[in-house]
């Protein structure tokens, strides 16, 4: 059957090569590390960071006569993670044995599901940017399947020169294997969707997302054609665990596949390895078939079964997802939807946010959380959970701003002490003698003797009346920021008789 994909071609995604233009296709395979205590089929740990073969039991490591006995936290994960997609939830699924040897894999066989996965087709909306004028555009990725499988325990190579060792710590871990359609047209594309999916699992709770530990990894299906022509022939690779690497993969799969069939070859359907180092890939093995694996119901597990009403009480408790918090913080607090999008990628971030903005100035809030803190946080290699500025005391960074204690200027002075050294922002104002000059009386002074010391910088002003912003910048480097911004730039202008 010839596959021709419907979606409506953009020149802006496509790639050069030597006859023309090329066009990438790219479908993901994420596998998320599902939250829960214990296995999809044991009771065994899930805890990161133990000692090898620490987390097994016996039905982990295949024991004979063990029998599986399913997780019911890991369905209520999958569920939830269905519905955070938009997703067609199936009341009745069937898990399936897929059937291939690896040494860290004790069965012979991995527990999945096939034909009857427990969630069906959803979509994920992905902003894509910002480009060179800096807007940002939405496309939709519509998503295949959600599917629950155990993990396979892990092979290490290097902890001896003649004999590798198996680790069974992963080993019958719950994964939910997530499916898109081969709807992404670009590594951007591709990068802001697996951000936005992994956003989306981190604010429903049911995956940490920490493609470090291997709790989310992705395997990249991608392929090349002609703009608006037949489906190419896809390679897999496997196993990317950083969304960087997956950008840096897709360049230079499709830059491999262009160069092959420009040059006469043609592509072979195989599983393929990203080298980071070397910016490239190269071939693993041949690309296996569903018949491969001679899939079967696995005769140890009943088919899985829910009724609606387990839905809709899941349903009832999922939190305000991403697309919906940036929509409420662009109607309710008037913010821009670039700012809100930054405040809502990662759940920390905007509960900070929310906590700096509550009953005060929206935009205000967001402008310091994402100027001044999160810049901070930046430059200095931090994440949000490790900021030493709390949202209270930046709230009341702000709240000193908006009653006129401070100028934005030393509120700037000041969010570098709370940010080194802690403390109540209101007190380090009062002992430190930070509060701005509003005294008019005092300020006009400072502006007498500025105009009076530049005779000839008066003449210029009367001009050139923007000159009054150098006056004004004077003022405020004598009062050493003191002063009241707003009443130095009126009284300047009034001396000048500038209006």
């Amino acid at each position: 059957m010839t596959i021709v994909d419907t979606r409506e071609s953009d020149p802006k995604r496509y790639i050069s090569g030597a006859t023309g233009d090329w066009e990438i296709i790219v479908g993901m395979e994420v596998h998320a590390q599902v939250t829960s205590e214990s296995k999809l089929f044991s009771g065994a740990s899930t805890s990161f960071g133990a000692a090898p073969n620490e987390n097994v039991s016996l039905v982990d490591a295949a024991m004979p006569g063990m029998l599986p006995v399913i997780n019911e936290e890991c369905v209520r994960q999958a569920i939830r993670t269905g519905l955070g997609l938009k997703a067609q939830i199936n009341h009745r699924s069937v898990f399936d044995r897929k059937n291939y040897f690896y040494p860290d894999l004790p069965q012979g066989y991995q527990i999945s599901q096939y034909k009857q996965p427990i969630v069906g087709e959803g979509t994920v909306t992905v902003s894509v940017g910002p480009d060179r004028q800096g807007n940002f555009e939405d496309i939709e990725v519509g998503i295949e399947r959600l599917h629950l499988e155990q993990d396979a325990g892990k092979s290490m190579h290097d902890q001896h020169p003649t004999m590798s060792y198996v680790d069974l710590n992963r080993s019958g871990v719950a994964l939910m294997e997530i499916v898109s359609k081969p709807d992404i047209r670009s590594a951007d594309e591709a990068k802001a969707y697996l951000t936005k999916l992994r956003t989306i699992l981190r604010y429903l709770g049911t995956c940490d997302g920490n493609m470090d530990e291997g709790s989310m990894r992705a395997d990249v299906n991608v392929s090349v054609r002609k703009p608006g022509g037949e489906f190419g022939t896809r390679c897999e690779i496997k196993n990317v665990n950083s969304i960087r690497f997956v950008g840096q993969a897709i360049e230079s799969e499709a830059r491999r596949q262009i160069a092959t069939l420009e040059d006469g070859g043609k592509i072979d359907q195989e599983t393929r390895l990203f080298d980071p180092a070397k910016g490239e890939t190269r071939s693993m093995r041949s690309k296996e078939e569903a018949h491969d694996y001679r899939y079967f119901p696995d005769p140890d597990l009943l088919p899985l079964e829910f009724d609606q009403a387990y839905v809709n009480a899941l349903a009832e408790g999922l939190p305000e997802l991403p697309d919906d918090k940036k929509e409420r913080l662009v109607s309710s607090l008037g913010l821009s939807a670039y700012d809100a999008s930054v405040l809502v990628s990662e759940k920390a971030i905007a509960d900070y946010f929310e906590k700096v903005a509550a009953g005060r100035d929206g935009k205000m809030a967001a402008n310091w959380v994402i100027n001044d803190l999160l810049g901070a946080l930046n430059k200095s290699g931090k994440e949000i959970e490790e900021t030493p500025v709390s949202p209270d005391q930046l709230g009341a960074i702000i709240d000193l701003i908006k009653e006129g204690t401070i100028s934005g200027k030393i509120a700037k002075d000041l969010f570098e002490i709370v940010w080194n050294e802690g403390g109540d922002p209101r007190e380090i104002v009062e002992k430190r003698g930070m509060k701005q000059v509003t005294d008019t009386g005092a300020i006009e002074k400072v502006v007498d003797d500025v105009i009076a010391a530049n005779p000839d910088k008066v003449e210029q002003a009367k001009e050139k009346p923007t000159l009054a912003g150098w006056f004004v910048g004077q003022v405020m480097k004598a009062t050493g920021g003191k002063a009241n911004p707003k009443a130095v730039n009126d009284l300047v202008k009034t001396k000048l008789g500038i209006e």
